[in-house]
């Protein structure tokens, strides 16, 4: 064998050598890459999680720094468990079918999440209603922290208590996400009156109130 064919079979051999190394770098950057992805993935999932927290913390602290009268506290509890109320029976409504696994508003919170029907139902109601998710989570929170005390006070009683509930909301609750959904609230059931008979303004409250709590 002549120096040329053995140079030859070295510098093939020293190739291979190589080339399992690259595939070997290959391997372990693909491996990195999958690793690097995988813990973005889980730094974004806690990055949301502590947001949510501290959202969710920063709306409880507004919720109970709220400094209204107790006429003025079952005004705004009025409106918050009436659109709560509302809420459920429209999705009740839309769902008759599922009427028994849904007996509270709770129920249909918890559900929603994994069970689509339930999911498109309840955001396409949000949508009717000008509301979103942000505005139910101020809405439980407020009602969470002071449903136990509250009242529930007809509309003929809000209005003869308080002319103008929007300017009350505006000009005592200083959190902006809370004052909104507040609002919000008030709208929906100012709209929703506007639109029934007086026949319907005259029914009861329906006595749902504190499903929201479970």
């Amino acid at each position: 064998m002549n120096n040329e064919t053995t140079t030859l079979i070295s510098l093939t051999e020293a190739m291979k050598r190589v080339d399992h190394k690259l595939q070997a770098l290959e391997a372990q950057f693909k491996e990195l890459d999958f690793t690097k992805d995988n813990l973005m993935q889980k730094f974004k999932h806690h990055s949301e999680t502590l947001a949510s927290q501290a959202a969710q913390d920063e709306m409880w602290t507004a919720v109970r720094a709220l400094k209204f009268t107790s006429m003025e506290l079952n005004i705004l509890y009025s409106y918050v468990i009436e659109v709560l109320i509302c809420l459920h029976t429209r999705v009740l409504e839309k769902l008759p079918d599922l009427v028994r696994g849904l007996p509270t508003l709770a129920s249909v919170l918890r559900r929603k999440v994994k069970n689509e029907r339930i999911r498109a139902v309840w955001d396409s109601i949000l949508e009717e209603c000008g509301l979103q998710e942000g505005d139910i989570t101020a809405l439980c929170t407020f009602f969470i922290a002071h449903g136990n005390k509250a009242e529930h006070y007809t509309a003929k009683a809000r209005q003869m208590y308080v002319r103008d509930i929007t300017f009350l909301i505006t000009n005592m609750v200083k959190n902006q996400a809370l004052q909104d959904s507040l609002l919000r609230a008030v709208q929906v059931i100012e709209k929703g009156k506007a639109a029934r008979t007086p026949e319907e303004q005259k029914s009861p409250l329906k006595e749902s109130i504190p499903s929201v709590k479970n």
